[in-house]
């Protein structure tokens, strides 16, 4: 399950403010509905792909007993 800030909050502040964490998180909810999206839709989650990108991508992380290999995103 998702905490943190929603779309309303996030669309006014800068994806360089984001949080791993959001970026995750909506990367993968709009990933999901990507062929639903409207230009502004896409628009958002390429700019978050291109911040994902400048940070260096997420680290691959191996599963372990007690973690498995997605991203947690609280």
């Amino acid at each position: 399950m998702y905490v943190g800030r929603d779309m309303t909050e996030l669309t006014m502040t800068s994806k360089h403010e984001w949080r791993d964490s959001e970026l995750a998180y909506f990367q993968h909810a709009l990933s999901q509905i990507a062929p639903y999206l409207n230009s502004e839709g896409t628009t958002i989650l390429r700019e978050i792909y291109k911040e994902i990108e400048s940070r260096g991508g997420f680290k691959k992380r191996e599963a372990t007993w007690t973690s498995g290999t997605k991203p947690v995103y609280d």
